[in-house]
């Protein structure tokens, strides 16, 4: 690995998954992925602190996510997913158990789409969560108003996650560009191996998206492992410091990469 990573990094999105045959059809469930496991990850890339985000595989099921914060401890805080309608009581409990965020995901598998977005998000505003979206970034245009009248902070999954990668130019970046522009929104540049065509070592078409991002704001930038690449067969894993040293090219300045993988998630998660 080239790049050194600065004390404080945070992995703003990775998934614990316990092997079971729990998960639901059709969703990854790359096998068992524990806490020991991602602390030997996190030795060797360098991160203190992590953002446990509720795999798809488990529904509103959130024990695995939730033990995993727990044995982690104060340097873990999460992202859960959670039915319009779920008690107070419940997602008071979820708040002080760490989780900070809702997850609502129109892409296979996601169990929360932007149909019940504007009732949960009004539902966990109040204890201070934000909401974390998935979607095929070329269909934020017809979201962004929706988007947009959302209350509080909202954060976009890897690097917009465009299922076919668009130029810069294009209509759909635009309009991620303009989310940014919010003040609100903020940018998760991660797994580029999920929806490159131009592929590995490079994911040229991705990166010219990170790239820009990281010029356009980099004071709302994030960076995530994504770790175990659940969508991934396991030969077709990337290796982890490839992906962290690809920050070289998107952000070359060391002090905006301090940002990325520490300021800004700190700010944004309250570590």
């Amino acid at each position: 690995m080239k790049l050194k990573t600065p004390a404080g990094a945070i992995d703003t999105h990775m998934h614990f998954y316990d092997g079971a045959s729990s998960a639901a059809p059709g969703t990854p469930n790359p096998g068992r992925f524990t806490v020991p496991m991602y602390q030997e990850l996190q030795k060797r890339l360098g991160l203190e602190r992590v953002i446990v985000v509720q795999p798809n595989a488990y529904r509103d099921d959130n024990r695995v996510t939730l033990e995993a914060m727990q044995a982690i401890g104060r340097n873990a805080k999460g992202v859960a997913v959670v039915k319009a309608g779920t008690p107070a009581a419940e997602l008071e409990r979820l708040t002080k158990a760490g989780i900070c965020a809702v997850r609502i995901m129109t892409l296979h598998g996601g169990m929360l789409g932007f149909d019940v977005m504007d009732a949960v998000v009004a539902q966990v505003h109040p204890f201070g969560w934000h909401a974390n979206l998935q979607l095929d970034g070329r269909e934020l245009p017809k979201f962004e108003a929706q988007i947009k009248r959302l209350p509080g902070k909202f954060v976009i999954d890897h690097t917009g996650k465009f299922l076919e990668p668009v130029d810069v130019s294009s209509d759909p970046f635009k309009c991620l560009l303009r989310l940014v522009d919010t003040g609100r929104c903020w940018i998760k540049l991660s797994a580029p191996y999920e929806t490159s065509k131009t592929g590995a070592p490079k994911y040229e078409d991705v990166s010219k998206l990170a790239r820009a991002l990281v010029n356009h704001a980099p004071e709302r930038m994030l960076w995530a492992s994504n770790w175990p690449h659940p969508s991934v067969p396991p030969e077709k894993r990337p290796r982890d410091e490839d992906l962290l040293d690809l920050l070289l090219d998107w952000a070359p300045d060391e002090k905006t990469r301090k940002r990325i993988l520490v300021d800004n998630p700190a700010e944004l998660y309250g570590f």
